[in-house]
């Protein structure tokens, strides 16, 4: 086969595509619903690119120290005032508002966490079509950086723990200037 056919075969192909999602998206066929999961290959597709688009501008973020006290007690102060509706609080049975989100927040008391670059990424620029928001637009790094010490200290902690290290945060929020 002489490389005219195959590049006239791909050529084919990829308007044939383009046409398909064309007719997809112009008729509304395709469900956007919130209460509506999306097909399997989409879900793969989005959390595949989602993934890597994470990987590549995490690469060049640069972990401080995150073993400071006041960086966990001040990081669980903005968890329990900015993050407990989507993630919950250890022990914290399902709210109201997490059904109703796709994709559902993880539970990040109970699942093995990104490497921090990362979860200093996410917290910072937040994550279309999920609800994360971009928590960099009314927060510090310093206070970013706070609550990613402690979510390296949140999966497997108990309520007790959770609740001794949150007790007498009451609207300790800042945002930046």
């Amino acid at each position: 086969m002489s490389a005219r056919c195959i590049f006239a075969g791909a050529a084919a192909l990829a308007a044939l595509t383009v046409a398909i999602v064309a007719v997809v998206i112009v008729s509304g066929a395709y469900n956007f619903a919130a209460d509506a999961p999306h097909a399997g290959f989409v879900t793969t597709l989005i959390g595949f690119a989602r993934e890597r688009s994470i990987d590549v501008r995490a690469a060049s973020v640069k972990v401080p120290p995150l073993n400071d006290p006041k960086m966990t007690h001040e990081g669980a102060e903005h968890y329990a005032e900015m993050c407990v509706s989507c993630h919950l609080a250890p022990g914290a049975p399902e709210n109201e508002m997490r059904p109703g989100l796709n994709p559902k927040p993880p539970v990040l008391a109970a699942v093995r966490l990104k490497e921090s670059a990362e979860q200093f990424w996410i917290i910072k620029h937040g994550l279309k079509m999920t609800a994360m928001p971009a928590w960099g637009t009314t927060h510090t790094d310093g206070e970013i950086w706070d609550l990613v010490a402690f979510l390296q200290k949140l999966p497997g902690m108990s309520a007790q723990q959770y609740r001794a290290l949150t007790q007498g945060s009451h609207q300790h929020h800042h945002m930046k200037d």
